[in-house]
């Protein structure tokens, strides 16, 4: 019996490799191999005159920049194009502006893409130091995920840097009763990814259920909310809305059709700086907001912010 079953196990072995030959298939692909690679980015910045170079990678757990650096900082943040996003020439400017001002300060960066409402329960629960890029936090905001706070007790602002504006989105061809007066859109049926920022007066009418407000959780879902007759309007900022759905992987006909469906409300509500939010768990919360406001100061004034904004997509490699 042992005879037998041993030429049956040959003979299998025999089948086997002859499948191999005649396929061309090398025995180590049924090996289990790790066949991650790692992705490498570079982000270039002048300072003091001089060009330099960070050198980074994109790992199973985000970005990480100038690993050579003993002060690690962990960053949290959104898919949000133009400003930044994984699938942007060089993940757009706001991600290579951030990695430069936090190497000019000398810092190992770490940087993960987050759903918003995960991006922002991770710094304002400790697990990561700094939120980007943020609207202005109202005093009076309340923190969904430390209970009992205010956004603006466990989160320190940075200086601001260049945002865009905000607004109003409708369906193509109806009328919106804004005219500029929020107050105008009481009872109004408006759409908001959950966890945003977006203007002071708008996010306290909110908090006191002014609106009749119904949550997205990215901008995608947010536009298709007001195409499909959820809502009535959307707020955001158009720029990032348009992108958002052109980035999407929706087919060609599917983003024809949201797109082709929506338009801008004027006017437009108001410009909104962009800033970064710190962390108060944060070791060293104090100096990370001191750093990044000397680089912010540093770099606007030696032209380099605009140098990033400007050069956008343009600088890929």
């Amino acid at each position: 019996m042992m005879f037998k079953l041993l030429n049956i196990s040959i003979l299998k072995w025999l089948i086997f490799s002859l499948a191999l030959t005649l396929f061309n298939i090398h025995p180590i692909a049924f090996a289990n191999v790790d066949t991650h690679v790692d992705e490498k980015i570079s982000v270039g910045y002048f300072q003091h005159g001089k060009y330099i170079v960070i050198e980074g990678l994109k790992t199973s757990t985000g970005y990480i920049f100038n690993q050579e650096s003993h002060k690690i900082i962990k960053l949290s943040t959104l898919d949000w194009p133009p400003y930044i996003g994984q699938n942007l020439c060089n993940k757009g400017w706001v991600f290579k502006f951030t990695v430069a001002l936090l190497a000019s300060k000398g810092y190992q960066i770490h940087i993960n893409f987050l759903p918003w409402a995960r991006a922002v329960r991770s710094v304002e629960l400790g697990f990561s130091d700094i939120l980007f890029p943020e609207y202005y936090i109202e005093d009076s905001a309340p923190s969904d995920y430390a209970k009992g706070q205010r956004r603006r007790e466990v989160l320190m602002l940075s200086n601001e840097f260049p945002g865009g504006m905000i607004g109003f989105l409708k369906r193509k061809g109806e009328i919106s009763k804004f005219k500029g007066n929020l107050q105008d859109l009481k009872g109004e049926a408006i759409g908001v990814v959950r966890g945003y920022q977006n203007t002071p007066e708008f996010d306290v009418m909110m908090d006191n259920n002014e609106f009749n407000i119904v949550q997205a959780v990215d901008d995608l879902q947010l536009v298709k909310l007001l195409v499909g007759k959820r809502v009535n309007l959307i707020i955001g900022d158009p720029k990032v809305l348009r992108f958002t759905v052109n980035y999407s992987d929706l087919s060609a006909p599917e983003k024809a059709k949201l797109l082709n469906s929506i338009e801008e409300v004027k006017p437009e509500i108001k410009y909104n700086a962009l800033y970064y939010a710190i962390s108060i768990k944060s070791k060293n919360a104090n100096e990370i907001l001191k750093d990044i406001n000397t680089a912010l100061y540093e770099f606007k004034n030696s032209g380099e912010t605009q140098r990033i904004i400007d050069m956008g997509s343009t600088e890929c490699y």
